[in-house]
């Protein structure tokens, strides 16, 4: 056995005049919390220091840079880092990340895994950017991920943790079955996410019944289809006039939701997500090496579209 306690820490809204400070203060709450319960691991949402921004139209580069995390840890989250090793868990956490890199600004939707001793151990950043770049006035709210955030060049890496293979994605992410093989394919046993997933989605009204359903149903399969746990934390209530999803769960590699939060404000939920449970899956119904066909995957590679 390889047993890991999981603890996946949903947070309720964020507004826009609340300071950096003070959500760390949640955070750190949350991380006691977990720490009471003998957690060692805490996922956090995607975008948990902030209120999610992409709902404005923002053309000031000033106002828009307030969003955003220019180093990592820096002075308003070192305290979350300390906390986090004296209790010795360690954490996933999403931010909007200002990058210096070729001389150039770059702009991202990330997250990193952090270690019991607080140490920063793998850092991503989001491939699968949804909404639009332009304004666009019909809208209730917009979702101007496209134009405040690059899409990542790294890919979907695996890190060693807690005796085995950790991987991150963040929100969008989570729907499309690539994200899930690739780090499927490099051994991947705990996959953690973050999520802020507006209830009401404006190109398609009619499906709005439906998130719940098509936020759990991609996840649900790709733990079974690549024998992975899942640990997904939402930022959930209503934010500025516009309602996110909560639904935060932890998911088994057989496919079974084992934890799942019942408010749309700040929650914890547990499960004690043993490694070793990832092999009835990848040992067996999906073996990789003994049952795939990759010579009839080619166009998923080669192009992806005919």
């Amino acid at each position: 056995m390889r047993p890991v306690n999981v603890a996946v820490a949903q947070l309720g809204p964020i507004l826009r005049s609340q300071t950096r400070e003070s959500v760390v203060t949640r955070l750190i709450s949350l991380l006691e919390q977990a720490g009471r319960a003998q957690g060692q691991f805490v996922v956090f949402p995607e975008l948990a220091l902030t209120t999610f921004f992409p709902r404005w139209y923002i053309t000031d580069d000033n106002e828009l840079d307030q969003f955003y995390e220019t180093q990592m840890p820096n002075h308003h989250t070192q305290p979350l880092f300390d906390r986090a090793k004296e209790l010795g868990i360690g954490f996933y956490l999403g931010y909007a990340e200002i990058a210096h890199e070729d001389g150039k600004k770059h702009r991202y939707n990330a997250s990193i895994l952090v270690d019991q001793a607080g140490s920063i151990i793998g850092k991503y950043r989001k491939v699968h950017l949804p909404g639009h770049h332009e304004h666009e006035p019909w809208r209730p709210f917009q979702h101007l991920e496209k134009r405040y955030f690059e899409s990542g060049g790294e890919g979907f890496n695996v890190w060693e943790m807690f005796g085995g293979k950790f991987g991150m994605c963040i929100c969008n992410d989570r729907r499309w079955p690539e994200t899930w093989r690739v780090m499927g394919l490099k051994g991947v046993e705990l996959v953690a996410l973050g999520y802020n997933t507006p209830t009401h989605y404006p190109p398609v009204p009619r499906h709005d019944h439906l998130q719940s359903f098509h936020h759990l149903m991609p996840m649900q399969a790709a733990a079974y289809q690549n024998g992975t746990w899942i640990a997904a934390a939402a930022k959930a209530g209503e934010e500025e006039g516009c309602m996110l999803l909560g639904h935060s769960c932890i998911i088994a590699p057989t496919g079974e939701i084992v934890a799942m939060s019942s408010t749309l404000e700040d929650e914890l939920i547990f499960a004690n997500c043993d490694l070793d449970r990832c092999l009835e899956i990848k040992d067996h119904i999906f073996n990789f090496k003994k049952h795939r066909q990759p010579r009839h995957y080619r166009i998923i590679s080669d192009s992806g579209i005919e």
